[in-house]
């Protein structure tokens, strides 16, 4: 977690590739994503849930999820997802984005750390 003069990232972008990475395994419902989401990724933060849902919504605006109202033997009925063609198009390209963001931030957690070594060393003579 970032530190309060750390503005870090939006956890508003990374729930779509998140949700869209669940779904690939396979339809889920919104509690089901929205509590695999918080053990996968956001363990130690305060996720709202309010913000998992209107993620759901938005995506299925863009066709990226659909779902269907699923009735039970008990309990009320559930809002079952599923990823669409588009859905996986867009889970592909982030993963192409993931892998080149974290190759940059390999390169500044290597420069920072010999900038730490530099000044170790510079601090021992």
């Amino acid at each position: 977690m970032c530190h309060h003069d750390c503005p870090g990232f939006k956890i508003e972008r990374f729930l779509q590739p998140c949700l869209l990475l669940l779904l690939s395994s396979g339809s889920s419902y919104g509690y089901e994503l929205l509590e695999e989401v918080r053990k996968e990724w956001f363990q130690n933060e305060a996720l709202d849930p309010g913000l998992v849902y209107r993620s759901l919504r938005k995506m299925e605006e863009q066709g990226l999820v659909c779902s269907e109202w699923v009735t039970g033997d008990s309990g009320p009925a559930r809002r079952m997802y599923v990823i669409t063609g588009a859905g996986r198009r867009v889970l592909e390209a982030w993963v192409v984005h993931i892998q080149s963001q974290l190759q940059r931030f390999e390169k500044f957690l290597k420069r920072y750390e010999g900038l730490l070594l530099k000044e170790k060393g510079e601090k021992l003579q």
